[in-house]
């Protein structure tokens, strides 16, 4: 039920944007967020936002270089990685849960499958 995309490789410095796609007509019941995992290593909260948009939550490794932001017409959570490092290297994985709270703390109802992204110095 929830689709991402928009991985890749990609030099530190650049940009990439990530996007998720909710399908089904409650999108807006779910606060959204992003978690990943790199090679080796537990998933971790990256991000999260809530039912509206008006608050977000980050991670303190990608605050000031990473926006999540999301879009409730189109049903869809986007995590914008503006001057990635080769240590934002990691699946990154969509999620969703009834409150801002509970994505930041890894209460998720839904995981979307995986994106790869990978930094190269």
């Amino acid at each position: 039920q929830l689709q991402a995309s928009g991985g890749g490789l990609v030099q530190a410095g650049d940009s990439l944007r990530l996007s998720c796609v909710r399908s089904g007509r409650t999108f807006i019941a779910y606060a959204m967020g992003w978690f990943r995992q790199a090679p080796g290593e537990e998933r971790k909260f990256v991000a999260a936002i809530s039912r509206t948009g008006a608050t977000t939550s980050y991670a303190d490794s990608v605050k000031g270089r990473f926006t999540i932001s999301r879009d409730n017409v189109r049903n869809s959570v986007y995590l914008q990685m503006d001057s990635p490092k080769p240590e934002d290297t990691a699946v990154y994985y969509c999620a969703a849960d009834f409150s801002e709270r509970s994505v930041v703390s890894g209460q998720i109802v839904y995981w979307g499958q995986g994106t790869l992204v990978t930094v190269s110095s």
